[in-house]
């Protein structure tokens, strides 16, 4: 398609008399990772928010592959979310009953994708990011590493056109979160999914095409692209 795949014109959030968003105009095109930036309270969750169509701007509009979102219903949001975007959550959020490939398999099953390629599909993508071994473990008992691992594969298993990752490393360790920052993009980069990334930290920005800083609810002006 031309044009941008994903794309916020004029974004405007209030809570009350404060003002989360003002004015933000954002847009990501396929296969691109783009990093926003920003301190705790900055905005930079909420921009997710309204891209993803979780939240309506009181301001603004979102499209996606070229129609807009803002203005659909909550059940045609909620529907678009679960066929075309991922969710890589900062703490995972897996269900702690299922198992890591139960976990996996749940998107392509709300699909209602057949059992036994749900759970092919979910323990290929595991192997890939290397916590196969550990596909029949019950989430309440994995690690943090391979809980991000399996929400990064959750996110991943129905290829989806966006992945929005909000601080998908803030609750590791710098070197288990090195890891699961590269599973993501390089796996997302291999599927042709664009990636927006949320996060406060410059090495995790790093792994981005583009990087753009929230200040105050406000898009910087000297946010700049990255190098290397």
């Amino acid at each position: 398609m031309s044009g941008p795949l994903l794309a916020g014109l004029g974004l405007g959030v209030s809570f009350g008399e404060t003002a989360a968003l003002e004015d933000v105009s954002l847009s990501l095109s396929a296969g691109e990772v783009v990093a926003v930036m920003g301190t705790s309270g900055s905005g930079k969750s909420t921009l997710l928010h309204c891209l993803a169509g979780v939240l309506v701007p009181d301001r603004g509009e979102v499209s996606f592959a070229g129609e807009r979102i803002d203005n659909q219903s909550d059940r045609r949001r909620s529907d678009l979310r679960l066929r075309s975007f991922g969710f890589v959550p900062q703490f995972g959020d897996l269900v702690p009953e299922l198992t890591l490939l139960e976990n996996v398999a749940l998107p392509l099953r709300l699909l209602q994708v057949g059992r036994r390629e749900a759970t092919g599909r979910a323990a290929a993508l595991l192997d890939e990011l290397e916590v196969g071994s550990a596909a029949s473990r019950r989430a309440g008992a994995a690690s943090g590493g391979q809980v991000q691992r399996v929400a990064v594969a959750r996110a991943l298993v129905h290829c989806p056109s966006v992945v929005f990752a909000d601080e998908p490393t803030g609750a590791l360790d710098s070197a288990t979160g090195e890891l699961v920052l590269e599973a993501l993009v390089a796996t997302a980069r291999d599927r042709g999914s664009a990636v927006l990334l949320v996060t406060h930290e410059a090495v995790v920005a790093s792994h981005a095409d583009r990087e753009v800083v929230v200040r105050d609810g406000r898009l910087d002006l000297l946010a700049f692209p990255t190098v290397g």
